[in-house]
């Protein structure tokens, strides 16, 4: 999941390539939500070695609620900070 700097706004996705994908949001590389919304900063992911699995769990996530998806990136990143500082 990806939150812009005041963390008005989550977004979810799923990618095979994860360091990839965030240069991508960062550099706003596809005009977009995540462009348009400046989520760019990763506060959480979880790590999956089969795509359908990860793309089940996408789909659980995205179909809850704010509260549900504050409350995953909580109990692993409760300062919110970026992940992928650093990469």
């Amino acid at each position: 999941m990806t939150t812009n700097k005041n963390h008005t706004v989550i977004y979810t996705g799923v990618t095979s390539n994860l360091v990839n994908r965030i240069h991508q949001h960062k550099t706003k590389f596809n005009k977009g939500f995540t462009s348009k919304y400046n989520c760019d900063n990763l506060v959480y992911y979880k790590e999956f070695t089969n795509i359908i699995e990860a793309i089940k769990y996408e789909k659980t996530i995205k179909a809850g609620s704010r509260a549900k998806k504050e409350k995953l990136i909580n109990e692993t990143n409760p300062e919110w900070k970026d992940l992928s500082d650093g990469w």
